[in-house]
Formats: C-alpha cells, sequence, structure tokens
C-alpha cells in the first residue's frame, strides 16, 4: 500500500464515516422544536443537515488539497470548524434519546454519531476553532512540504520515495530518509495540542480517550476489539518472521554484515520504501530465481506510451466486467489524475465521494508505473463502493467498517494475476512451474505481508498517546520501540526526543486511522478466496482472478450495496459465509512461499 488511502475530511468522518463534509444549519431556529421530534423524525433531521453540509465544505476540501494556498487552507479551515460545531451539536441533541423506543435502523444511525467518530470536537467554540486550524496546518504542512540539499534542489515527497525506490548506494538512501524526516518536527507541537483537544472531545462524549472512541467504531467492545487485533497478528506472524529473515540475510549479502547483521533488526533505509512499510521495490535482491517469471509492467506502459487516462479507463474496465455500472461523466471531468506543474497539491492517492456520491472523484498524481496502475483499481475500489451505497441514508453511507473500504480495492489488486496483464497487453508469455510461482507470490509478500506488523503499529502508537501511556516526552522513542518490536527494523541514525518520526508518515497529521489498512489486509484475502470460489475457481488462490466474471460480481455489489446498514459481520457473512476475520485465507495463499522459506532459513538465527 503505497500512498493509496482516501483522504476524508474531518467533518464527515466523524458524523457520516464515509465522505467530504461541512457547513452549517441555522441552530437557534431548531433548538426549541427539537425536543418535540421523535428518534426517527430526529434521525431524518441530522441526514437531510448532513447531505447538505457535505456539497459546502467538500467542494473546501477538493480545492484545498488539489490547490494549497493561504487562502484555500483558510476555506478548508472554516468549514472543519463549521462542521465540529455541527458534530458537537447533534451529539449533544442525540442524547436526549437514549433509552427511547425507536426501530432497529434508527438506533443504528443513533449509535453511529458517535461510535464512528475520528475526531470528536470539544463543545467549547473557541477549542473548536483551534482544532480545525490546527487539522489544517497540518496537512498543509505535510503537503507542501520538501527536503532541500545544500546544494539548493528541493525534493518533494514523491521525489523522494523515488530515491527510496530505486537507488542503491546506502548514503543516498540515508540522505533521502533523513531528509524526509527534517520536516515532521515542527508538527510536534502541534499534534500534542491536537491530542489534547481530541480526548476533550471524546471525553465528553463518555469515552476515556480517543482510542477508546476510534476502537468503540467496531460494532464491538473496545477490550474486545484490541484484543481481535492480537489474535489476527498472532495468525500472521510467523509468515511475517520467516519473511524478514530470508530478506535481512539477502541484505546482509548485498551490503555486508557490517551493515546489516544476520540476526539483528535491518536498518529502515534499506528496505525500498521510505516508511519500510512494504518492501516490493527491493524484490531484485531478494528475487528466489533471478529472471524466472520476469516481466516489467512498467517499461510496457512507458514502451506503449499509456496517458494516466488510459490507465484510469483500464481500472475501470475491470469493474465493468464483472457486471458493475460505468463511472458518470463527472468523474472525469473532476478528478485529478496528473500533478499540475504550475502548484502544490496532496499527492497522495484519495477517492472522494462527494455530494453525497453523486460526485465522485480520485486525487492521484498517476504515473506510468506499475505502482499507479495498481493504486487505480484499489481507489476505484473505493469509487464503486461510494456508488453502491449512495442509496441508503446519509449516516450508512459508509463502509461496514473501514478495513471493508480499504479491502474491496485491494481484493481487485489480487485479481491483477499475470493472465490479467497478458490480457491487457502489458506482458507477454511468461514462464511457469514452481519457481515462477515461488517468484510471484515472493513479489506479492514483500508487500501484503512485509506491511502487516506496520498496519497494526501505527495505532498501537496512536492509542497509547491518546491514552498517555506514550507521553510526549517519548513519543519518538517509542515509536521506535514499537517498529522494533513488530517490523523488526531500526532507524540508520540515531534518533532523539527533537525528531518527531511519527508525522513523516501522512496518517498522522492526517489524522487517518490505521488500523483500517491492517484489517483490510486481512479482509482482502477473505473475499478474494470466497469470490474465487463463487466463480467457481478450482485451482490455487494465487493463480484466481475475478475479472470479467458476473457471478463474482454480483455476490460483492450485494454486500457494497449495504453500507453500514447492518453490523460488519453482518456483511462479512452476506459475502464470506462466515461471521469471523481470519487469516487463514492468507495463510493459504502463501503456503507454498512458506514452505519454501523454511528451507531456506533453515540453519539462519532468526527474529531479532
Amino acid at each position: 500500500m503505497t500512498n493509496r488511502t482516501r483522504r476524508i475530511s474531518i467533518f464527515f468522518a466523524t458524523v457520516a464515516l464515509a465522505a467530504c463534509s461541512g457547513g452549517q444549519s441555522n441552530e437557534g431556529a431548531s433548538q426549541t422544536a427539537e425536543t418535540k421530534l421523535t428518534a426517527e423524525e430526529f434521525i431524518d433531521k441530522v441526514n437531510r443537515e448532513t447531505a447538505e453540509l457535505n456539497k459546502e465544505s467538500g467542494a473546501a476540501y477538493w480545492v484545498n488539497a488539489t490547490y494549497i494556498t493561504h487562502d484555500t487552507s483558510l476555506l478548508a479551515a472554516k468549514a472543519t470548524e463549521k462542521g465540529l460545531e455541527f458534530q458537537s451539536r447533534i451529539v449533544e441533541e442525540s442524547k436526549k434519546y437514549a433509552g427511547a423506543e425507536m426501530d432497529a435502523d434508527t438506533a443504528r444511525q443513533m449509535k453511529l454519531i458517535t461510535a464512528g467518530t475520528t475526531l470528536p470536537a470539544p463543545s467549547n467554540k473557541r477549542d473548536q476553532a483551534e482544532l480545525a486550524k490546527i487539522t489544517t496546518e497540518m496537512g498543509d504542512l505535510y503537503g507542501s512540504a520538501k527536503y532541500c540539499r545544500e546544494d539548493g534542489e528541493c525534493l518533494a515527497e514523491t521525489d523522494l520515495i523515488r530515491i527510496m525506490a530505486e537507488n542503491r548506494d546506502p548514503a543516498e538512501l540515508l540522505d533521502a530518509w533523513t531528509g524526509w524526516r527534517t520536516i515532521s518536527p515542527p508538527l510536534r507541537s502541534m499534534y500534542q495540542r491536537f491530542v489534547e483537544l481530541g480526548n476533550d472531545g471524546a471525553r465528553e462524549m463518555g469515552y476515556e480517550n480517543l482510542g477508546d472512541l476510534w476502537r468503540g467504531g467496531y460494532d464491538m467492545e473496545s477490550e474486545a476489539f484490541a484484543a481481535e487485533i492480537e489474535r489476527l497478528w498472532g495468525q500472521v506472524a510467523p509468515l511475517y518472521n520467516e519473511l524478514h529473515c530470508y530478506t535481512r540475510a539477502k541484505l546482509s549479502e548485498k551490503y555486508g554484515n557490517d551493515v546489516v547483521s544476520t540476526d539483528g533488526p535491518i536498518p529502515a533505509h534499506l528496505l525500498g520504501n521510505m516508511w519500510a512499510q512494504q518492501w516490493g521495490n527491493i524484490y531484485d535482491l531478494v528475487e528466489p530465481f533471478p529472471g524466472v517469471g520476469q516481466f516489467d509492467v512498467d517499461a510496457a506502459l512507458v514502451e506503449q506510451d499509456w496517458s494516466p487516462v488510459k490507465m484510469t479507463e483500464t481500472a475501470e474496465n475491470f469493474f465493468l466486467s464483472m457486471g458493475m455500472p460505468e463511472l458518470p461523466d463527472t468523474f472525469w471531468e473532476r478528478s485529478l489524475l496528473t500533478k499540475p506543474r504550475d502548484r502544490d497539491v496532496v499527492c497522495h492517492a484519495s477517492a472522494w465521494p462527494l455530494d453525497n456520491g453523486n460526485d465522485v472523484r480520485i486525487k492521484q498524481c498517476i504515473e506510468q508505473t506499475e505502482d499507479s496502475l495498481v493504486t487505480l483499481h484499489h481507489e476505484l475500489g473505493h469509487i464503486y463502493y461510494f456508488m453502491m451505497y449512495k442509496g441508503q441514508p446519509i449516516l450508512f453511507q459508509a463502509g461496514a467498517n473501514d478495513g471493508f473500504h480499504e479491502g474491496i480495492g485491494d481484493t481487485l489488486q489480487l485479481s491483477m494475476t499475470p493472465g490479467y496483464l497478458r490480457e491487457l497487453g502489458l506482458v507477454g508469455e511468461t514462464q511457469s512451474g514452481d519457481e515462477a510461482m515461488i517468484n510471484q507470490l515472493m513479489k506479492l509478500a514483500l508487500d501484503k505481508i512485509a506491511f502487516l506488523p506496520f498496519g497494526k503499529l501505527i495505532d498501537q502508537w496512536r492509542w497509547k498517546v491518546f491514552s498517555g501511556e506514550i507521553t510526549p516526552d517519548s513519543y519518538n522513542q517509542a515509536w521506535w520501540d514499537l517498529r522494533t518490536q513488530y517490523q523488526g527494523i531500526v532507524p540508520p541514525v540515531e534518533r532523539s526526543e527533537a525528531d518527531f518520526d511519527p508525522g513523516a508518515k501522512y496518517h498522522i497529521p492526517g489524522n487517518t486511522p490505521y488500523t483500517r489498512y491492517f484489517l483490510a489486509h486481512i479482509l482482502q484475502f477473505q473475499f478474494h478466496r470466497a469470490l474465487c470460489d463463487t466463480a467457481g475457481n478450482e485451482g490455487p488462490l494465487y493463480n484466481c482472478s475475478i475479472y470479467n466474471n458476473k457471478a463474482a460480481g454480483e455476490r460483492l455489489m450485494a454486500m457494497l450495496e449495504m453500507g453500514a446498514s447492518k453490523p460488519w459481520p453482518d456483511a462479512l457473512e452476506n459475502i464470506t459465509g462466515t461471521r469471523q476475520l481470519d487469516a487463514s485465507a492468507i495463510i493459504d495463499y502463501f503456503a507454498p512461499l512458506m514452505d519454501w522459506l523454511k528451507v531456506q532459513n533453515d540453519g539462519q538465527t532468526c527474529g531479532w
């Protein structure tokens, strides 16, 4: 997952769970009449007001993300401030209906007013304004950040990401790694205040802290959800440990034992990714059987001169092949598909449901790379989710849980098999056999399996920050303690509390909960196995593609249309036949690779 998350606006994420929003209604006119409304009438009112508010501030957030200036930042901050004030009001009003009789749909929507909140607004208007200002400033600082070298060359995040992916000189990798982390120390004090204000808002809602509120949005008790994450990690940790052991040995061969030891953590700048969250870019260094089954999608995209529009149309065609509708004309008119040369934008790829799903867009700085093509399939997964559930009430216009939203796009990526790429004309006939299969699984594992501990620990760090277990004077040390514990990596140079390395990851200043990505990596394999069964697949999971299969498309659409109208176990059962999250599909998918890794690691000192 290389910068593939949708950017969700502050207000809609907190109130309606799924889209960009803001604005404000005439509060005073409704206050005296509010107590006369039934619970059902109150929810109808919230849905109507939210629908209207979304239009105004959705536009403000979009313009700010695609044209970062002082003026657009001011508009976004004002939209956030209005949204937080609106949220605070409806949360307070909803308390009047505690214990009241209401139908099941109304009760669920009443719960979602608070349970899906990612940034609760304090009731104090001065605090609301401050919180809105901080969130906007953090986003702008990250989105416009550049690392300027001594020679005057300034590099944006995308430039540095490319260096981390392609360069093999440890000194240049270290420069890019440390350079990007010079942008985040100014975020530290802002983030500390952000946590204080967010916790105040959470406590006003009856939660212990912001992390307790986040965990409470999964149709289960906060403690039970945390335990569920640990259970799932326990299922996949053995596979990660074998992959880490093998990768470390290969990197030690490349760089020498003095740079990468064979029995300790791996330096974080050598794994091909700015955050060491995915390792696919160092595939050439760890490839099990060099050259076997190899193909170069990047080269084909360049040689055939695929435009951003053609790449997007290709991703759309995947969904069309399963019986889904065409993207609306406004998608093509209003999406941002390339990085403008004349202004700062947030290039982080994202999908946007503006105007309550009637106006859907993506924002992506598309390049002629396989990664961009994969990302497009992911982002359109969000878009089609938006389109499928737009008939639901606003409060139900969201994924069954946030992991579902991320998991849908990733599920489609698993169907981007060599056979699918061959049909697109991007690869020719490739070698088959066990060696080619191991190479194929290794390439995918470097992204999917390597990501799992990172996907888990981001929010583990935040939950501890929100609870006070991690204090501001230990932000950075605690960050690296967790990264070493779960990922088995260490910073390549000494770090201190003068640094704020968590802030160098978009989702921290962007306040995007991250457990959704861990869940998505579990769910996508569960979904893939279920949809492949529906499609009649009889071979191994790693060879299955649901491209051009209408039966799989129908089953997928039936789940997407539910939105958040039912608890997520209902949606999971709808598509998989089971109500429990289960990582066994990952184990099944990568079973041949696991067996192969165990043989390769025999005699190695695995672990760190």
